[in-house]
């Protein structure tokens, strides 16, 4: 590198981070709320914007959900919030019955799969023209 010469650097995306699942990990949950980070509360006091301000700006799904966790929403708000995906919503409720992030989260999308696979129990035979005894197990 010569001297002066600026290194490139690209700025981090939370969606495109290679962690990939746990990218953004749940904050802890206490009594029905998240706890609520005071670093992130103290600067939301002191910012020249509020909440409104800041739903107006451009954030990604996944910072919109952290942001509502950091600042410590009820798990029940949590869930009304338009953009709070069912599946972050659902660990999160699994999590206030004790469940670790990672065991809630397989737990959502085992159900997930379950669900699919009913469904596909009643489609599969109409659109190949069998009989659903037919299909194995």
């Amino acid at each position: 590198m010569e001297t002066g010469e600026k290194i490139k650097t690209e700025k981090p995306d939370a969606e495109k981070c290679p962690v990939g699942l746990l990218a953004m990990p749940l904050q802890p949950i206490f009594n029905g709320r998240f706890i609520p980070n005071k670093i992130v509360m103290m600067l939301l006091d002191r910012a020249p914007v509020d909440l409104n301000g800041i739903a107006c700006m451009d954030f990604t799904q996944g910072e919109r959900e952290q942001f509502a966790q950091l600042i410590g929403y009820s798990i029940s708000g949590f869930g009304e919030l338009s953009y709070v995906s069912e599946e972050t919503y659902t660990t999160a409720v699994k999590m206030t019955g004790g469940q670790s992030e990672i065991v809630a989260r397989i737990e959502y999308l085992q159900e997930t799969i379950d669900g699919v696979r009913t469904g596909l129990k009643s489609i599969i035979p109409t659109l190949f023209r069998i009989h659903p005894d037919d299909l194995e197990v």
